[in-house]
């Protein structure tokens, strides 16, 4: 697969300001690691962005996440591993990754409510677009995630 197009170097004040919103919302609001991971990892993987999944489950490993953890993120209603606030995060995340389908109807948000206060579903709300934005320039531009080695099956 060949890089379609390098964002950063087409439009630098464009990319500039997505990753400005990135430092602002996964780094500087406050949002705890497990929350930005699972946000991350998860999106990533209903986008199909091998780039982004690669990345985060790497950020998330050098955080202390454990390989379960992260490989039953995939399927979290599935698994005992995730916690309720854990599993209503996994719910918002999905239901605004897929907005068509889901509508993001009160059967995704209100759990939410019972986990985290206003002003961090507003937090959360946000970080699923900015993922969500990656998650499309990175398909988008057909951006490749280095292979780290080949292990035989």
């Amino acid at each position: 697969m060949e890089p379609r197009l390098n964002i950063a170097k087409a439009a630098p004040e464009t990319y500039q300001m997505v990753a400005a919103l990135d430092r602002h919302i996964f780094s500087e609001s406050g949002l705890d690691k497990g929350t930005v991971h699972l946000i991350k990892i998860r999106a990533s993987q209903i986008n199909g962005c091998a780039y982004c999944v690669d990345m985060h489950v790497k950020h998330a490993r050098r955080d202390g996440f454990g390989e379960q953890w992260m490989h039953m993120i995939s399927a979290w209603r599935e698994s005992p591993v995730f916690t309720e606030k854990e599993r209503a995060l996994l719910a918002w995340t999905e239901a605004l990754t897929l907005l068509p389908e889901s509508r993001a109807d009160d059967v995704y948000f209100e759990p939410l409510r019972k986990h985290f206060s206003d002003a961090e579903i507003a937090k959360i709300t946000v970080a699923i677009g900015t993922i969500n934005v990656w998650n499309r320039i990175a398909v988008g531009s057909r951006t490749e995630h280095a292979v780290d080695r080949r292990e035989a099956a």
